[in-house]
């Protein structure tokens, strides 16, 4: 729209000098006087990229100037956005561009390459990547540097292989899951960028003969190429739509891939390219194509387009150039789809330029808040080693070689941060990963991350997308009122039978029709009317006022299409009723009655729907009777005002509002054809202004048409919800769980499914932030948001910081009108500002840049297709299944990592306070207590499959998790793995450890060899009985895993003679010194636990 034009000195003019000032100016060639005519505000003087014959320089460069029209070329093009274009600067060079048909290759080469490309590796960097986030945290280093000290013999402590295997297959694992899932990136990446593509041919017009197309790949598209699209085939790269298969010059195109809303929407050809005869025709079209900085904003687009010579016979050469605005609507976007027809495109923007390419963020190494956790013990642990081994050394006064000493202490006591802990934790993952995948009640559930399934017991917010998320997108029309009568969804029938007899279908209803007539013009003389022309009215006004199409499917059946599905919902009732839509383009509108009749109707103006309008309007002539009418629905808020004054509008609203239904209020005014001449002529003064045009536009409409309609009706409208979403989110409410919605869908549309969710309760306030412009503004919502902390925020325009401090305290928040990349942007803000898990659980391809930002992704499969369920953490089939993942499955996932964790960490801390003791005592010399074969079946076969039976332990049956979400609160808290659980666990391994060691020395007989098999057996079955302990729900695993664990340890006895004297082992006395020594260091801990759970009994126990 020209209105977008900058054009400041021009302002005071007329609009016939304007328009010769900027002819003038495109076809002046000196920048002198192009710098005095269009001077830049001093705020934007300031941000000028670079000097006037820097400018200069860059704009030869730009393109190579081939023919003197060519040189005139309206340059000044490229600062109509000069401020959207420096917003968009990528290492300080101005990204605008001005393309030429048939640019020349040098130009060509100047813009990146039209590669899809989302793999995290290449060859080079696949191994120092993966080694780096893999040792960039402690726990994983420290075992690193633990194993490379065994490769020197003076630090050498036990078999080489203990320390190196564990370590060597973890990151095997972890390697091996990268490389195959970065393969499949690839191979979907070679799949994109290999797709052909035909474009026109420029050789062609040396010869007819010559084909007019070719076949190129994705990937070898270039900038200025012009793309010959056919139905339902991927936009490759962001064009400008050149011309359609359709003779009005539009077509409809899919962006569900790219905003997430599923309705068709419609794009606009360039006029002067669509009334060309063929396509041929453009490649002799003399032309260029300016398109501004590449940007985010999927709604936005400035460029325009200048045409200076015609193909031969098509007219003759205008003296001036032919400029015409371009907006978003004549441009297709990548990665939308072309729904129906063929259509011509020409390249503005590739690869990493392209709109879809700038709102996908690339995915990260996602890392659970548990595993942080523990690698902040472990570096606690690592603390505790290094002291301990320094103590010990001190003790003994720093003796010879010392450091040596203190380094071999350090590997005896590396067992307190065992490397089994993170085979365990990882072996626990994939036992929970598999749980939920198995889990029948949440069928075709997918754990596409296995290293994150207890973050999804910690979850604090959960931002989640609107359409097909929560809505199904499917829209009903469900009730009509008409002030004196309302008709439900039960009651339509009526509505087409009141039709019916308006219309006169049969004889006897066409003499019921005219009696009805009379008695309704009898009726209206005395100020009212019959229902029947009512009914004929209010869906006469539904079936016109719109903006949808009947689209013919291959099949031959027909579908509507519009940018709103209410649109398509309230279409759909008319034909249910008796009143079809049957054609529609941008000049005329055929209805069919029910009687098979067509009535047709000249479009004489549309009024799009705006979200600062909130109404749309359409003036049509009725071709029978020559009658102009205008028709108008729209938001309540506004057509209150419009519409005369009754006495039920307000009510009826909120009424259905309550209901969550999305209301219209429709209303009617004829014209007569006078009056409509004199509103068409100023409303065509008022188009052609430069400056302030939709103002005076608007300004028109509201002083010619819009007053004193005609009230017809309300309507209703359902947004069909998907499957349990209420009490889903009512229990994920009561969890503690703060829930966010964001789209970008109009904050009308958002507010209703708010509503009818109850993300809003009903009596709540609801508080609207939008178009905040100034740090004045923003204070005054901020003052005003804190003293109304209990309210929800309906957000429009995201303000980062200002906001966020408080939005966080709020219930409920909803933003609005939300590019992908601003979704991602929230999700990271939040995670930033609380330091809270935040969940993000969409269904499009515009929600994965959320899903990939947040810290546990949920994809859900739907009509959208697998994108986000392909980049998610987890892929559900339906937004209810949050209910069971986070309740349950978050909840035993999280608990039992947690207790596994501390388990592992004191199975280690106990044999090294064991070591401890028993070097003090000997001369503080660091000689292993257990060496060999021990030392690896501790780790292994004696304790393993026990400890392990912990991640099959529950505090709650999965009953009590789901009826008392409240219980989840416990778990955000983070108390299962904390310091004080930490602390409490390592005073309990001190203890035990101490107690064992003391009490077999206490029992000494004689020989060192006693003492290794008293102390290590009572270890063994102190672990044992811990495990019992410790485990909540006995269950037959751990039952089974504990006595086949002592038998195998009892017949291992008999195998490793070096270390045990059968002779001894058999006898009474070892059997009562190992049960007094276990009696010792287990009984006090088991009093301990029963006391508690007397006095302070946990939260779940009192619910089971």
């Amino acid at each position: 729209m020209s209105s977008d034009i900058p054009l400041r000195p021009l302002k005071k003019n007329s609009s016939d000098s304007r328009l010769a000032a900027l002819t003038s100016r495109m076809a002046s060639s000196s920048r002198r006087k192009q710098q005095q005519r269009y001077l830049d505000t001093p705020e934007d003087e300031v941000n000028l990229l670079a000097s006037p014959a820097e400018d200069l320089e860059n704009a030869h460069d730009d393109v190579e100037v081939e023919e003197p029209v060519r040189r005139a070329r309206p340059r000044p093009f490229s600062s109509l956005s000069n401020r959207s274009a420096r917003s968009s600067v990528y290492g300080g060079k101005d990204k605008s561009r001005t393309v030429p048909f048939r640019p020349s290759e040098k130009l060509q080469s100047k813009f990146p390459a039209n590669v899809v490309r989302n793999q995290k590796y290449n060859v080079i960097t696949f191994f120092p990547l993966v080694f780096y986030e893999q040792f960039k945290f402690f726990f994983n280093l420290y075992f690193l540097l633990v194993a490379l000290s065994q490769f020197i013999p003076a630090l050498k402590i036990g078999f080489i292989v203990t320390y190196v295997a564990p370590l060597a297959f973890v990151l095997a694992v972890t390697m091996g899951k990268e490389a195959y899932d970065d393969y499949k990136r690839n191979l979907r990446d070679r799949e994109a960028n290999s797709q052909k593509y035909l474009i026109l041919e420029p050789t062609a017009l040396n010869s007819e003969a010559l084909p007019l197309t070719r076949a190129v790949p994705s990937s070898r598209l270039r900038v200025g190429d012009m793309v010959l699209l056919e139905k339902n085939q991927r936009v490759p790269a962001d064009m400008v739509l050149l011309r359609t298969s359709d003779s009005s010059g539009t077509c409809f195109i899919r962006t569900d891939q790219l905003d997430g809303e599923t309705d068709w929407k419609l794009r606009v050809a360039v006029p002067s390219c669509q009334k060309l005869p063929s396509d041929r025709e453009l490649l002799s079209l003399g032309a260029e194509i300016y398109a501004d900085a590449p940007i985010k904003d999927i709604h936005t687009f400035i460029g325009t387009f200048s045409i200076h010579g015609y193909p031969p016979g098509e007219g003759d050469v205008p003296l001036i150039p032919k400029v015409e605005p371009l907006t978003a609507e004549n441009v297709l976007w990548s990665n939308t789809v072309l729904a129906a027809g063929s259509a011509v495109g020409f390249v503005v923007y590739t690869g990493p330029e392209t709109r879809a390419v700038m709102n996908t963020s690339h995915p990260e190494t996602k890392i659970g808040l548990l595993d942080l956790e523990i690698n902040r013990l472990a570096k606690i642990l690592c603390a505790v080693t290094f002291a301990l081994s320094l103590a010990l050394v001190a003790l003994n006064g720093f003796r010879g070689l010392w450091y040596i000493y203190v380094f071999r202490f350090l590997i005896l006591f590396s067992s307190i941060i065992p490397i089994s802990l993170r085979v365990n934790l990882d072996m626990g993952k994939t036992f929970y990963a598999h749980h939920i995948m198995n889990d029948n009640e949440i069928p075709n559930t997918i754990v596409r991350t296995s290293t994150l399934p207890e973050e999804l017991g910690r979850i604090e917010y959960l931002l989640s997308d609107k359409t097909g998320t929560l809505t199904q997108n499917e829209m009903e029309m469900r009730k009509l009122h008409m002030g004196t009568m309302s008709y439900g969804h039960d009651s339509m029938d009526e509505v087409a039978h009141q039709l019916a007899i308006a219309f006169g279908v049969s004889p006897e209803q066409s003499a019921k029709n005219r009696a009805s007539l009379l008695t309704g013009a009898q009726l209206a003389s005395r100020g009212r009317r019959d229902m029947s022309s009512r009914v004929k009215d209010v869906v006469l006004s539904l079936a016109l006022c719109h903006n949808v199409t009947p689209v013919t499917n291959d099949d031959g059946t027909v579908t509507y299409q519009a940018s709103s599905p209410d649109e398509v919902a309230i279409v759909q009732w008319t034909e249910s009723v008796g009143l079809t839509l049957v054609f529609r383009d941008r000049t005329r509108i055929d209805l069919q009655l029910p009687d098979g009749s067509t009535l047709s109707f000249e479009v004489l103006e549309i009024f799009p729907f705006t979200s600062e309008s909130k109404r749309m309007g359409i003036v049509v002539r009725d071709k029978a009777s020559g009658e102009i009418s205008f028709l108008q629905k729209g938001a309540d808020v506004v057509m209150a005002k419009i519409v005369q004054r009754n006495d039920w509008l307000e009510e009826e609203t909120a009424n259905m509002a309550r209901e969550g239904l999305r209301t219209l209020v429709v209303g009617k005014k004829r014209i007569s054809t006078e009056a409509f001449e004199e509103f068409r002529a100023r409303y065509h003064d008022a188009s052609v202004r430069l400056d302030g045009r939709n103002e005076a536009m608007n300004a028109v409409v509201v002083d010619c048409l819009e007053r004193n309609l005609e009230l017809l009706g309300l309507t209703g409208v359902e947004d069909k919800l998907q499957e349990d979403v209420k009490p889903t989110l009512e229990l994920l409410r009561n969890a503690g769980i703060k829930i966010w919605m964001l789209t970008g869908d109009k904050p009308e549309t958002a507010t209703c499914i708010a509503i009818s969710t109850k993300l809003v309760a009903r009596n709540q306030y609801i508080h609207q932030v939008a178009k905040l412009k100034t740090p004045s503004e923003v204070r005054n919502e901020l003052e005003f948001l804190q003293s109304k902390s209990d309210c929800c925020l309906l957000c429009l325009d995201l303000f980062r910081v200002e906001f966020i401090e408080i939005a966080t305290q709020l219930p409920a928040v909803v933003a609005c009108r939300c590019s992908p990349t601003q979704k991602a942007d929230v999700a990271r803000l939040i995670r930033h500002h609380t330091k809270k898990r935040v969940c993000c659980i969409g269904d499009g391809g515009n929600d994965v840049s959320m899903i990939q930002a947040a810290d546990v992704g949920v994809g859900i499969v739907g009509k959208e297709g697998k994108q986000a369920s392909l980049a998610a953490d987890f892929s559900v089939t339906q937004f209810s299944f949050l209910t069971k993942l986070l309740m349950w499955h978050g909840r035993n996932s999280y608990k039992r990592s947690a207790k596994l964790a501390q388990f592992v960490i004191h199975r280690g801390l106990i044999i090294s306070v064991m070591q401890a003791v028993f070097s003090a005592i000997f001369y503080f010399a660091p000689i292993a207590l257990y060496q060999g074969w021990l030392m690896v079946g501790y780790a292994t076969i004696y304790t393993m499959a026990p400890v392990f039976s912990l991640v099959l332990d529950r505090d709650v049956n999965e009953d009590v998790a789901l009826l008392y979400p409240e219980l989840y609160k416990e778990l955000t808290k983070g108390r299962s793995l904390s310091f004080k659980t930490f602390f409490t666990w390592l005073m309990i391994s001190l203890y035990q450890g101490g107690a064992i060691m003391i009490m077999s020395l206490v029992l000494f007989e004689n020989e060192f060899l006693n003492i290794v098999a008293i102390s290590f057996t009572a270890l063994i079955v102190n672990e044992l009985i811990m495990v019992a302990l410790e485990i909540t729900t006995w269950h037959i695993y751990m039952i089974a895993a504990e006595i086949v664990t002592l038998f195998l340890y009892m017949v291992s006895m008999a195998f490793l003679p070096e270390y045990f004297d059968l002779s001894f082992v058999i006898t009474t006395r070892f059997a009562w010194k190992v049960a007094l020594i276990v009696a010792i260091s287990s009984f006090p801990l088991y009093l301990i636990k029963f006391a508690r759970s007397r006095l302070r009994p946990a939260t779940y126990t009192k619910l089971a």
